[in-house]
């Protein structure tokens, strides 16, 4: 994908046509009616381009300084009022909470210092917002089948990205959507590697049940949802962020290695229920062979691909 301002308009006519095919095909198969299901729509219009611009380093670069913290705003409440036009009901208590998050996290670097124990903070802060579910009272669902609560992890991550890479300037964690052949293969053979070792501890620990394999369709519809998604957010933020600081701050890259894998294991803590440390412990594993596969590769890109064929494996294997 270049990386370039054309790049970037051409991602996002592509990703708006294929998001109302999507989104108008999604709702007549799940009879969702028309009332929910057009502002929701539009909300994830919305919020795509603001998602897309971390990506592309000359679009991302023109909001550095003054502009940035107002486009934070934006990004969290323009998805909110779209919903808010006919399939939720505006609170005015659940758009303040946006503003105000969104401030929190564009001045953090501007009132603090760029120290490790800020960094920590930051950091805490996002775990915080993610686990206390900060944004569920605020995303209500309007009806079954329209899971509109996603669009507060979507600006939560968002932001998070943009004040880390234009405010606290971390270095270069290879941030990107399509992972390049070498991202590929590096991020296969961890995955491969995982494997034994993650059957292992699922087989002792009595995790899930084999299936019969999911449907391809269905899964391919996993793959790209968790790739683009939920292991972007995660390996940006453990891999890419997390383990760099770690790294910097202990100078020791088997170190940094071990302790994001520990903390990455902690958070699933949570997982389903609380406490479930078998999930700690399936999950620190599959983070350590994340981990590696960023090091042998130098981007989060490879570490994608293993967290998502892993989750991917699960999805369609267990139950």
């Amino acid at each position: 994908m270049a990386k370039t301002s054309g790049g970037f308009r051409a991602t996002l006519w592509i990703g708006w046509s294929l998001l109302c095919a999507f989104g108008l095909v999604f709702a007549r198969w799940k009879g969702i009616p028309n009332w929910a299901a057009l502002p929701s729509l539009a909300a994830f219009l919305i919020v795509y381009p603001f998602y897309l611009v971390p990506a592309f380093p000359s679009v991302r670069e023109q909001l550095a300084g003054a502009p940035l913290p107002g486009f934070l705003v934006a990004s969290a409440v323009l998805p909110y009022l779209a919903c808010c036009s006919g399939a939720i009901q505006f609170q005015l208590v659940g758009f303040v909470k946006l503003i105000a998050l969104a401030l929190a996290l564009g001045l953090w670097y501007r009132v603090l210092p760029a120290v490790p124990v800020v960094d920590a903070g930051f950091l805490v802060l996002l775990v915080a917002v993610k686990l206390g579910r900060y944004g569920t009272p605020i995303y209500p669902v309007p009806c079954k089948g329209v899971e509109i609560g996603i669009l507060g992890d979507l600006a939560l991550f968002n932001m998070a990205v943009l004040v880390l890479m234009l405010e606290r300037r971390i270095r270069e964690t290879g941030f990107g959507f399509l992972p390049t052949a070498n991202d590929w293969r590096i991020g296969a053979r961890n995955y491969l590697y995982f494997l034994p070792a993650g059957a292992v501890l699922a087989y002792v620990f009595h995790i899930g049940r084999l299936v019969a394999p999911s449907d391809p369709l269905k899964l391919t519809g996993y793959f790209i949802g968790f790739l683009f998604g939920l292991t972007l957010a995660e390996e940006f933020f453990f891999r890419g962020v997390l383990q760099q600081w770690i790294e910097d701050w202990t100078w020791s890259r088997p170190a940094a290695l071990l302790l994001t894998s520990i903390l990455f294991g902690g958070v699933h803590l949570w997982f389903r229920h609380f406490p479930n440390w078998q999930w700690v412990m399936i999950a620190g594993t599959l983070g350590w062979f994340c981990g590696r596969a960023r090091n042998q590769a130098g981007s989060i890109r490879a570490s994608m691909v293993t967290h998502t064929l892993a989750i991917t494996t699960w999805r369609a294997f267990f139950a």
